[in-house]
C-alpha cells in the first residue's frame, strides 16, 4: 500500500448526521444503506463544484467523505457555517488514507469493507482493480510515480481531479459527473440544486468532459485550441510513467480532429467505464 497524501478523511457525526449530509451535498444519500458509498460533491449555490469525494454512510449517525485534493480545514470550515440547529460535528481525523493496485476480499462496487480502525473501498473499473484504505495506514510507503498512476487511472475514467484553480468554476454537467451517477437531479433541494435540475430538464448541457493524450506536459487551466479558436480549458493534467493526459471541457459537438494545447497536439481517447457507484 502507498501513501495518497492529498486524500483527507472527514468525518459527520451525530444525529442529524445524514439528514445534514442530505440537504447540502448533490448525490442521493438517503439512497444508500449503511456500508454503502457513492460519488458526491459539494457545490456552490450558483451550481458550481466546491469539492469532489468519495461518500460512505457508516450508520445512521455517521458519514465518512474521503475529499480527493481539497483541504479539510477549509472544508470543514465552509461546511460548518450551514450546520445551524442540526446535530452534527464535522471533523477531520487522524486516519490517514492509502491505496493499492488490487482488490479487497470484502469491498466490491459500492460496498465499502467496515472495521473498527477504518473502510476499504473498491475504486476500481475497467482498468484494473484499486482499493482506496482510509485508516491507520501505518506501513504506506511514499511513492510518487504510484501516485501518479492512481490520478491517472481516475482521469481515464472519468473523475477529474480538481486543483485550487479548478475550484467553483465548473458545473456538475461540464465534469460529466452523471457518468459516476454523482449527482441527482431528482432528490430535495440542496446548493446548486436549482442550476443542476434546470440545467438537466431543459436540455442545456452544451459541455463535458474529454480525454486527452499529449507528447508535452499538460496543466490545469490551458486552453484547449483548434487553430487560432478556443475549444475549451483543461481541467486536470497529469503525467504518470512519462504519459501526459489530461480532462478538457469542451462543446459536446466540438471536433477534436486538430485540437492543440500551446502547438501541441491533442489526441482524443474514450473514457473507460467501470467507476460508477
Amino acid at each position: 500500500m502507498f501513501a495518497l497524501p492529498d486524500h483527507h478523511l472527514v468525518t459527520l457525526r451525530g444525529r442529524d448526521a445524514a439528514a445534514f449530509a442530505q440537504a447540502q451535498f448533490m448525490s442521493d444519500v438517503a439512497a444508500l444503506a449503511d456500508g454503502d458509498w457513492q460519488w458526491s460533491g459539494w457545490l456552490m449555490p450558483k451550481g458550481r463544484v466546491i469539492a469532489l469525494f468519495a461518500l460512505l454512510r457508516v450508520d445512521a449517525e455517521t458519514i465518512a467523505l474521503v475529499l480527493h485534493d481539497a483541504d479539510p480545514a477549509q472544508f470543514v470550515a465552509q461546511l460548518q457555517r450551514f450546520v445551524f440547529r442540526s446535530k452534527v460535528a464535522i471533523e477531520t481525523g487522524a486516519l490517514e488514507v492509502g491505496g493499492a493496485f488490487e482488490a479487497h476480499l470484502a469491498a466490491s462496487g459500492s460496498r465499502a469493507a467496515m472495521a473498527t480502525d477504518g473502510f476499504a473501498f473498491d475504486f476500481g473499473g475497467d482498468g484494473g482493480a484499486r482499493t482506496l484504505w482510509a485508516g491507520p495506514v501505518l506501513e504506506a510507503v511514499e511513492d510518487g510515480e504510484a501516485r501518479a498512476r492512481w490520478a491517472a487511472f481516475d482521469l481515464t475514467h472519468g473523475l477529474p481531479r480538481l486543483d485550487e484553480s479548478q475550484i467553483e468554476k465548473w458545473t456538475p454537467q461540464q465534469l460529466s459527473l452523471d457518468r459516476l451517477r454523482a449527482y441527482s437531479v431528482k432528490k430535495g433541494c440542496y446548493p446548486g440544486q436549482e442550476i443542476v435540475a434546470r440545467t438537466h430538464f431543459l436540455g442545456q448541457a452544451k459541455r463535458g468532459l474529454v480525454l486527452f493524450e499529449c507528447d508535452a506536459p499538460l496543466e490545469a487551466g490551458q486552453q484547449v485550441m483548434d487553430g487560432d479558436r478556443a475549444l475549451g480549458t483543461i481541467a486536470s493534467a497529469v503525467t504518470s510513467s512519462g504519459q501526459h493526459s489530461a480532462l478538457a471541457v469542451l462543446p459536446l459537438d466540438a471536433s477534436t480532429a486538430a485540437a492543440a494545447v500551446d502547438g501541441h497536439p491533442l489526441r482524443p481517447l474514450p473514457l473507460r467505464d467501470g467507476l460508477a457507484r
